[in-house]
């Protein structure tokens, strides 16, 4: 007797093998590309969110006092058609935080951030520092 294959049993294998290799490897979650740079006035943190507003971030000083910054989107293509069933359905789940140490020359509490063109920037302006006198000669009595 042959034994009897379901449709079900093997077609996702068969997917599952095709995307799971060396050269189509499956990642659970991927980070985004940060840069930090800096300038005489500020630190620049840009964070790439390509598809995101500025509705799926939340950026925060935690209670240690280092910049937290949460992002997390839902994505859903649905197409109802009813000749047709799923053999595989993917949703686009994006989701990512990430933790800063703070210099401690930031103004904390001049932080800005913005999304534009797909990048998340946030400005860390630094502490004016105060101005020493000139040197001079000090009189030892």
């Amino acid at each position: 007797m042959l034994p009897v294959i379901s449709r079900n049993n093997w077609m996702p294998e068969v997917f599952n093998d095709f995307f799971d290799t060396d050269f189509m490897t499956r990642t659970k979650a991927t980070a985004p590309a940060i840069n930090v740079k800096e300038t005489e006035k500020d630190y620049t943190v840009e964070v790439a969110a390509p598809g995101m507003t500025k509705d799926d971030f939340n950026v925060n000083i935690d209670k240690d006092g280092n910049l937290h910054i949460h992002m997390e989107a839902h994505t859903e293509k649905k197409e109802e058609d009813k000749k047709s069933h799923y053999l595989r359905r993917e949703f686009a789940y994006s989701k990512f935080e990430q933790t800063l140490l703070l210099p401690d020359d930031v103004e904390k509490e001049a932080i800005a951030a913005r999304v534009n063109d797909g990048v998340l920037t946030v400005t860390l302006p630094k502490m004016s520092k105060p101005e020493w006198p000139a040197a001079r000669q000090i009189e030892v009595k």
